[in-house]
């Protein structure tokens, strides 16, 4: 990996090393201490963070001169202490904080900001079950930590045995892009489950029963439920209304100033 300081300054830097108002609907903004990463299963074969590397690269920002290779950016450690307005926050929407490279101290300082900025909630996305539950003894989980794991598949719903494992106060799945039926999941210790289309150039159908199918089982368990998008080529066109609706039900946190109930917003 590559431990850099990205040269540049002012809002050109910041821009890159937080997002205020991300695109991503489950989120609110995104912070990426870390960027870049490698391809590890289906789900990844037409990764957005690894297409979008390479169109900042291009234009030249700093901080994506290393384009897709795994890098570590200190110096945008403690940005979300000086974000002073509580957010919902997407933990390295350009990365993957478990990638085997990414040494152990760094994911250790990576918490203890986040434990620190408490009036925010922070949301980690791995598919680095193992490594994660490797880890799991030697983090200390602050409860505004929503711990998940990508499930594409059937073929990959051991990751939620291993998320379920670790002390992770909120854990979720991100059921992205959706590749396969996943019938009879076993949600116990689950709070919450986002399932979304690929998007973008050579994107794979999803079918809407295997969408309907995992609603259900949400709905049986008591989990919530938020339906992304159908994906496409024109994911804008084809929307993200399932049956008539949206589905927008985030985990029921009682924290600070956030308090997010099963329910549609």
């Amino acid at each position: 990996f590559c431990l850099r300081s990205s040269s540049g300054s002012g809002p050109r830097k910041r821009r890159y090393a937080m997002s205020n108002n991300s695109h991503i609907e489950w989120t609110e903004a995104t912070w990426n201490p870390l960027t870049g990463c490698d391809k590890i299963s289906p789900g990844c074969k037409n990764c957005y963070a690894e297409r979008m590397s390479v169109r900042l690269k291009a234009m030249g920002v700093p901080r994506y001169a290393n384009g897709f290779n795994l890098s570590l950016h200190e110096d945008v450690l403690e940005a979300p202490l000086g974000w002073k307005k509580p957010r919902i926050v997407f933990v390295n929407s350009m990365s993957d904080l478990f990638h085997k490279d990414v040494p152990t101290n760094f994911v250790q300082m990576v918490f203890s900001i986040m434990r620190r900025a408490h009036w925010h909630q922070f949301q980690v996305l791995t598919k680095r079950a193992e490594r994660l539950l490797e880890l799991n003894p030697q983090i200390d989980w602050p409860d505004n930590v929503w711990m998940g794991v990508s499930v594409e598949s059937s073929s990959y719903e051991n990751r939620i045995d291993l998320l379920r494992k670790t002390g992770a106060k909120i854990k979720f799945l991100s059921v992205e892009p959706l590749l396969g039926p996943i019938p009879e999941m076993n949600l116990n210790g689950i709070d919450w489950v986002i399932i979304g289309g690929e998007s973008g150039p050579g994107a794979r159908i999803m079918n809407p029963d295997w969408v309907i199918d995992i609603r259900e089982q949400c709905k049986k368990s008591g989990v919530a439920f938020f339906f992304k998008q159908w994906g496409g080529v024109a994911k804008r066109k084809a929307g993200r209304v399932l049956q008539g609706r949206t589905w927008n039900e985030m985990p029921k946190v009682s924290q600070s100033k956030y308090l997010f109930e099963f329910a549609a917003l």
